[in-house]
């Protein structure tokens, strides 16, 4: 089974994307900060992280510094998931080293077929 670790700050939101996740055959890993979440990833090493930008301590920018300064995760695909949709946002996001961003609120299909897309094809970082 294909990992995915959700990092968000948001019980509602977390519960929600794990549970249709789960029943789309991902084996989900939920965090509900940063740093539990790099935890994760260095622990089960996901195929695909999906991050919230704004959370509190530790911010998704944050997160993904820390992960690709780390050997064990800085392959892994990495999405950000955020309500900041800016077209500055969405360049700073990739000039980071993230791999793509979704603009909450979202189609949940529209998140499937992302995380399918970088499941497969894996990070755009090693292209």
């Amino acid at each position: 089974m294909t990992t995915i670790l959700l990092i968000e700050d948001n019980d509602a939101i977390l519960d929600n994307l794990t549970e249709f996740l789960e029943l789309e055959g991902f084996t989900v890993l939920s965090a509900k900060n940063g740093k539990k979440g790099i935890e994760l990833a260095k622990l089960y090493r996901p195929r695909l992280i999906i991050c919230d930008v704004l959370m509190p301590e530790m911010d998704g920018y944050e997160v993904l510094r820390l992960l690709l300064d780390t050997t064990i995760t800085n392959e892994t695909a990495f999405i950000f998931s955020t309500s900041k949709c800016e077209t500055s946002d969405q360049k700073a996001a990739i000039k980071l080293g993230a791999d793509g961003l979704i603009t909450k609120p979202f189609e949940l299909e529209s998140l499937l077929t992302i995380a399918n897309d970088f499941i497969k094809s894996g990070s755009l970082r090693l292209c």
